[in-house]
């Protein structure tokens, strides 16, 4: 049996729904969990609180440091964060618009990890993007009601339990993916290639230099499982990368839903036959 785990952030692309999934397909003792697109983390949680899979070591990386130190909170400090969610969230919805614009202008001029963690569960549909000209979050805010104090409590405490032997670290893909050995496992989530330009570190971000170190790690006899743009408009359009001969043993369809980022660009539309599906991808 595996722990229900509720999402800690709200945050585009979210494998939640499908971690599960993706962790059904991992072994059962891994010397070293790696993730080195960290995003809401859903993966690690649900690997974490799996009664099957084990890891000895787990390494959790992003780019985007603010990010990786809500974690860090989580981890050594979930009181802190916490509080500062629950006296940023008690009133909220009075002038939820008002509120959220000044939580963002503060966050734009500080970077505080706390108040980014307050943006995550109120922008639209967790959408996490950044102007590419000043680094500005632009985000608009979210229709929804965020989710009580009490709940986020729960929410923190639970991952906290989660996250205990977990090292966070702010990185390159690169740099971490460089460091798994034999017997170790990666699991990579990154920006997809046809439509996440909008998000965090996509601008930066190349496939082929992805490829690169996945080829590397499956030469040293690391196992790496990659979630990438498959199909979208119900399987009618193939938005699939192409991916190098003979860099994957095997692969699987997911159904990921609606996209967000699609959602966000056409407000107001009906989304018909608009479902997303990520391609899973083994190096064994």
């Amino acid at each position: 049996m595996t722990i229900i785990v509720k999402p800690l952030l709200k945050w585009i692309g979210n494998k939640y729904r499908f971690a599960d999934e993706i962790v059904a397909h991992m072994d059962g003792e891994i010397e070293t969990y790696f993730e080195p697109f960290l995003g809401s983390g859903a993966v690690l949680a649900k690997l974490a609180a799996s009664n099957e899979k084990h890891f000895k070591k787990a390494i959790a990386s992003d780019i985007l440091d603010p990010l990786i130190e809500i974690f860090k909170y989580v981890k050594s400090d979930p009181k802190t964060l916490i509080e500062h969610y629950k006296m940023n969230i008690e009133g909220y919805n009075v002038d939820k618009k008002a509120k959220y614009l000044e939580i963002r202008n503060r966050f734009n001029e500080t970077r505080n990890p706390l108040d980014f963690a307050v943006l995550t569960r109120t922008c639209y549909s967790g959408v996490v993007r950044f102007r590419k000209q000043d680094g500005y979050m632009s985000t608009p805010v979210g229709p929804h009601k965020p989710i009580s104090p009490e709940e986020f409590q729960r929410r923190v405490y639970s991952w906290h339990e989660l996250v205990k032997d977990v090292t966070f670290l702010k990185s390159d893909f690169k740099e971490i993916m460089s460091k798994a050995k034999a017997g170790d496992l990666i699991y990579c989530d990154p920006p997809y290639t046809h439509s996440q330009k909008i998000l965090y570190g996509s601008q930066t971000f190349r496939i082929t230099d992805l490829w690169e170190q996945i080829l590397k790690c499956k030469q040293r006899g690391v196992k790496v499982i990659l979630s990438i743009n498959g199909k979208c408009k119900s399987k009618q359009k193939d938005i699939s990368v192409t991916v190098p001969e003979g860099l994957f043993e095997r692969g699987v369809d997911v159904n990921c839903g609606t996209s967000m980022v699609n959602r966000l660009q056409r407000v107001g539309e009906v989304m018909e036959n608009e479902n997303v599906h990520d391609l899973l991808l083994f190096t064994w």
